[in-house]
Parts: C-alpha cells; structure tokens; sequence
C-alpha cells in the first residue's frame, strides 16, 4: 500500500471514529437550528459593520461608535455560543480536532524517524494530555 491509498484509509477510518459522527451531526443540527442561523446572521453583520467602521481612516474614526459596536458584537457572539446546539458543537468540534492532531502528530513524528507504531504524541512533547493548557504540538 503506498502513502497516498494509506492516507484514503485514514479518512476511512477518521470517518467511522465517533468523534466525527458526532461533528457531522452537531454540525447539522447547527445548520437545521434557524434561531442559531439567526443568531450567526446577526452577529455576522454586526462584526461587519464594526469592519467597515474600523477600516475608515484613523482621522474618521468615531471611537465610541466603535466600542458601542465592538461590544454589541461581543454580545451577539455571547448569544451564539449560549445556543445548546452551538455549544454541544463546540466541544465535539474540540474532540474531533484533538483526534486530528494527534493523528498529524504521529505522522509527522513518523516522518522524522520514529516508529509509527510505538511513537507517541503526549509523552513525546511532554503533553499532559489536556489541550485547555496546551500551547500547541509540535
């Protein structure tokens, strides 16, 4: 088996994981929520606006219009992540992403000469095990 039907495999085998069962149906009962998409949609054109206002010319730039809006922003984003359906995402989303790093972890420990079999990401980069206090792999 060359590196590239290897790799088709892994995605196989990402797929069947139940982390990422979990992502993809945290993912569409996100999209199927329409108070959530509402909820994006609003903080969306908030963030916007506050864009627009923030890239004028420093000399035309109304400071407290945009710390209003910076925090009316804020509060949107809050509303967001309030929503069950978001916040259930969030922490598949965060499972499915330390999968995913552990998985480019081995590969990348493997490309540099450790046995794939035995190599290991946490020990390896005196990881704790806990990304909350990570600074990142690698």
């Amino acid at each position: 088996m060359d590196a590239i039907m290897a790799a088709r495999e892994l995605g196989k085998a990402i797929q069947a994981d139940q982390r990422y069962k979990d992502y993809v149906a945290a993912k569409a009962a996100n999209d199927a929520d329409e108070e959530l998409q509402g909820l994006i949609s609003d903080f969306s054109a908030k963030r916007q606006l506050l864009q627009v206002e923030m890239s004028k010319p420093e000399n035309e730039q109304d400071a407290e219009k945009i710390r209003s809006m910076n925090k009316d922003m804020q509060e949107a984003y809050g509303n967001v992540m309030k929503n069950v359906n978001m916040a259930n995402f969030a922490i598949v989303k965060n499972a499915l992403d330390m999968l995913l790093n552990e998985v480019n972890m081995i590969i990348s420990m493997s490309c540099e000469g450790e046995d794939p079999e035995t190599c290991d990401p946490h020990a390896s980069h005196g990881c704790g095990g806990s990304c909350a206090t990570c600074g990142g792999c690698g």
